[in-house]
């Protein structure tokens, strides 16, 4: 069907000056207002022809001048949407037809799918506005949206973007609605989930027995109700985040007894009452991803910091990104607690029913629609660096599944990623495409969200991954599903091979670099657990250039559950006898019996497993100094360790660099009897000492590096792994090694930690060309 829009053909001898191209344009170019603007540089240019979504991109035919034809062509590449990436254009000469007017064509499915997806994006001004007119028939409607904003990828089944592919296929628009919908002046012309109060979406409250009520819903948060919301990718819980009863009452019922809960505010002038905020922070909490931006806290009174971010100087403040949100606020309630519902580990929830039945002792009303949520997708979380760059924790809702430009990869690959904050990766045509992360595969329903989320993003994708790229854990979930796989090339990646290559990949690195990788766990290939690494390497192979010295890491896993385990480890270790009598004095939450059995563990050494974690550090300073010993959430003890950290002064604690072997190992046993004396002897505030502490490890790593920048001759680092989201330790190694003269690179498109390792395992494995490779190790060179 081809929708005619104006008649503006030249006659006469004018006619035989026109040429005719077709213009393909790929990108995210659907769902983004890209034909309407088409057709308005068609009438401003006197272009004749066609537009038309394909599920390869967007197709035009234009008939112009060869000066017109030219500068609209520019004009695509220089000036598209705003909400638009233009990836590629691709032009050829056609035989001219004569169109006497320029038509927006229905949407075709060609053989081959190339187009890529938008993310949801937050709502815009203009909608907004309505939102809240009185005189608009879309007046405080939760569902308003346009091709400016509204939901994307949480809605689609499959490409071209259309509505009957949508989960608002259910959703029959009205006459008003269609007349918008089919017209190109219009900025709701093919907005996939246009709706209003007539034909749309409606919200619906149930008490926690599934009883349809009516009631006032900011009356009820008032009274400090907490309410399940089902939002634009799963269901939240929330609460008056001013109301330390319920937010006390949602940490009980949700049995969780200390992870951060982040909040939604009205507006920025509500935040800033709230947190401090830069020109940075303030730009990203009002772009179209609108993501949860962690913040600097006032620690203002209204806000019980104990209840909302125990333990921590930040808050993560998000700013309301659908119409749904905007109506919860009211002039009473400028603040709430909005937290994922799912129960803690759990899969995200959006089904109506499930939410139901599993909240129903959480949640004491349910304030529900029936869109179909058919991309679960949490909230994106990330903080600006120092140096004003984004820093992503969690990279979801506003984000995927946009493309990350890579160095050119010919066959398709996908990476499986790790069994923690997992994602996976797939490459097509030079881009890479991470996907939401599906918490972690020790829960059974995650793995089975992982297995649907990757058929999904295959058909999206259009591809069939010929090679795989899995961690080389042998106990991992996704890796063991992996081995299972027949007719694809398998390459088992070491892991913090993995975190280097994803850093080198997100800033277009080629060649051989440096790679600091600190984390807290990853395979080894000695067997050991690894985690406080440096490595020299590029894509097709690692070497392991030095590590902290190897030190017991008894019960495993339990282990970085338990601080206080590692603490005493680090104390016997480093001091013997000596370490012992402080660990009985000073870590009163290690009973004097589970001392003992440590001990013995460690002495006999007999199927124990060693680690080089600069994780496992953190955990054991943070205990050590009384601040937490026990890991209710990942990374507790090193965040609130980073949290009290004041950076004055110059002072670092003793440590040492030693080569055994050809591998420089760094040495940190000489801080611990100086790091206690400053803790109990010479009454040094904790903060000071977690200042101390940092600068010693911003030394010490500078130390080796430039070690083995004098051995290599490389000049490059990249800085990678977990430990990198502590800002502080980030700042300062940036800090050091550039005034040292390297050239430093970090990331900036996805999480340092493992929900960016898929991006790494994926440009790896399209390196390799054999049928099944393992990583082998010859003179300390290890590949892949």
């Amino acid at each position: 069907m081809r929708l005619v829009i104006c008649r503006w053909q030249k006659a006469g001898n004018d006619m035989q000056k026109r040429q005719a191209m077709r213009i393909i344009v790929n990108g995210i170019v659907q769902g983004v207002g890209f034909r309407p603007f088409i057709y308005r540089l068609a009438a401003q240019q006197n272009i004749t022809g066609w537009v038309q979504n394909s599920s390869t991109g967007v197709w035009i035919e234009a008939e112009g001048e060869p000066e017109s034809i030219e500068y609209f062509i520019g004009l695509i590449k220089r000036q598209p949407p705003p909400l638009a990436v233009v990836r590629q254009v691709y032009t050829e000469s056609i035989e001219y037809v004569g169109y006497h007017n320029f038509s927006i064509r229905r949407s075709s499915r060609e053989e081959r799918q190339l187009v890529m997806i938008s993310p949801d994006i937050a709502i815009c001004k203009d909608c907004q506005a309505e939102l809240l007119d009185k005189g608009d028939r879309r007046y405080r409607y939760p569902f308003i949206n346009c091709t400016n904003c509204g939901p994307r990828y949480t809605i689609i089944r499959d490409v071209p973007y259309d509505r009957h592919l949508t989960s608002m296929d259910s959703f029959t628009m009205c006459p008003s609605c269609q007349t918008e919908y089919d017209d190109p002046a219009n900025r709701r012309f093919h907005a996939q989930p246009n709706a209003c109060p007539v034909c749309g979406p409606q919200m619906q409250l149930f008490n926690s027995a599934g009883q349809m009520v009516n009631h006032d819903i900011h009356r009820l948060l008032l009274e400090g109700k907490i309410l399940a919301v089902k939002g634009l990718g799963a269901f939240h819980l929330v609460a008056d985040a001013t109301n330390a009863q319920a937010v006390a009452e949602i940490r009980r019922r949700k049995k969780r007894d200390a992870k951060p809960f982040a909040v939604m505010v009205r507006d920025v002038d509500t935040a800033r009452q709230y947190c401090f905020i830069n020109e940075q922070e303030e730009a990203w909490l009002h772009s179209p991803a609108a993501p949860i931006v962690v913040l600097r806290s006032r620690f203002n009174d209204q806000l019980d910091s104990h209840l909302v971010h125990p333990g921590l100087n930040t808050l993560g403040v998000m700013l309301p990104y659908t119409p749904l949100h905007k109506l919860l606020f009211s002039d009473e309630l400028k603040i709430l607690v909005m937290t994922s519902a799912n129960i803690s580990g759990e899969p995200l929830i959006t089904d109506n029913h499930k939410a139901l039945e599993l909240l129903k002792d959480i949640a004491d009303y349910f304030y529900i629609h029936h869109r179909t949520i058919v991309n679960p997708c949490d909230d994106s979380v990330l903080s600006v660096s120092r140096s004003g760059a984004p820093h992503h924790i969690r990279r979801a809702r506003g984000f995927v599944p946009r493309g990350i430009t890579i160095p050119s990869i010919a066959e398709p690959v996908l990476a499986v990623g790790g069994d923690l904050k997992n994602t996976f990766c797939i490459t097509r045509c030079g881009e890479a495409y991470l996907s939401q992360p599906w918490g972690d595969m020790i829960h059974y329903d995650n793995y089975k969200n992982f297995l649907i989320g990757l058929q999904r993003f295959k058909g999206i994708l259009d591809v069939e991954p010929v090679q795989i790229g899995l961690d080389m854990h042998p106990d991992y979930q996704v890796s063991r599903w992996a081995r299972q796989q027949k007719g694809c090339t398998l390459v088992e990646i070491q892991h913090h091979h993995a975190h280097m290559a994803a850093a080198m990949a997100e800033n277009c690195l080629q060649q051989e670099v440096l790679g600091l990788i600190c984390d807290g766990a990853g395979w080894g290939s000695d067997g050991a657990i690894w985690g406080g690494e440096v490595l020299r390497g590029d894509y097709h192979q690692y070497q392991r250039l030095g590590h902290f010295e190897y030190l017991p890491l008894p019960g495993g896993d339990q282990t970085s559950r338990k601080p206080v385990r590692m603490a005493l480890v680090y104390l016997y270790s480093a001091m013997g006898e000596k370490g012992l009598e402080l660990a009985r004095k000073h870590l009163p939450d290690l009973s004097l019996d589970e001392q003992e059995i440590l001990i013995q563990q460690i002495s006999r050494s007999r199927n124990l497993l060693f680690t080089s974690s600069c994780g496992r550090l953190f955990d054991a300073v943070s205990a050590a100094l009384g601040i937490c010993s026990w890991n209710n959430y990942e990374a507790q003890a090193a965040m609130q360790l980073e949290a009290l950290c004041q950076s004055h002064g110059d002072q670092i604690y003793p440590h040492d660099i030693c080569c055994k072997d050809g591998v420089y190992q760094m040495d940190i046993s000489p801080m611990w009897p100086e790091l206690m004396r400053d803790r109990y002897s010479n009454d040094v505030p904790v903060p000071i000492i977690s200042g101390k502490f940092h600068r010693t490890l911003t030394n010490l790593f500078t130390e080796i590096l430039i070690k083995v920048r004098e051995d290599t001759q490389l000049n490059q680092v990249v800085l990678s792994g977990g430990v990198f989201h502590n800002q502080i330790l980030l700042g300062g190694m940036l800090t050091a090694l550039q005034q040292e003269g390297f050239e430093v690179f970090y990331h900036q498109q996805v999480p340092p930690g493992d929900g960016g390792i898929s991006l790494g395992q994926a440009v790896i494995a399209s390196e390799v060309k054999d049928n099944v490779f393992r990583s082998t190790r010859t003179d300390n060179r290890d590949t892949a």
